[in-house]
């Protein structure tokens, strides 16, 4: 697995948690990353995601909901969701092409989700891509 894709794996996890244990403490997804991930670039890239899905949620999670036609994120499996979250971030303000930020989360949904989670999960990225171009330009 290339470096920088085990870093969205610790990210995801750590969304993950954040969302099952939303009362948790913060302080564990960092360790978390560090046991996965060591020190140094590889960690920082995968905290930098964290921090910017935890910053950028609420308008994240408003993009999913208005481009998940018939699906709100209490209906989406946790997997998805937060398989989801880190790909929009990317998408909105990641540095990676938006084609690699689909398809890492593709890849993040076939490894963790159910059978269609990647399906599912590269139709509404797909959207959400094409939202930002007409939106941008």
């Amino acid at each position: 697995m290339p470096p920088r894709s085990r870093a969205r794996e610790a990210a995801f996890q750590v969304l993950y948690q954040d969302d099952l244990n939303p009362r948790g403490n913060p302080a564990f997804g960092d360790i978390l990353i560090q046991d996965r991930l060591g020190d140094g670039d590889l960690a920082e890239f995968a905290r930098s995601l964290v921090a910017g899905v935890r910053r950028h949620r609420e308008e994240v999670d408003a993009l999913l909901e208005q481009t998940a036609v018939n699906w709100s994120l209490g209906r989406m499996a946790a997997t998805d969701r937060n398989v989801l979250r880190l790909g929009t971030y990317e998408l909105l303000h990641g540095d990676a092409p938006a084609r690699v930020a689909i398809d890492e989360a593709v890849e993040l949904a076939k490894r963790f989700g159910a059978a269609q989670s990647s399906q599912f999960v590269n139709g509404i990225l797909d959207k959400v891509m094409h939202q930002k171009i007409v939106g941008s330009g």
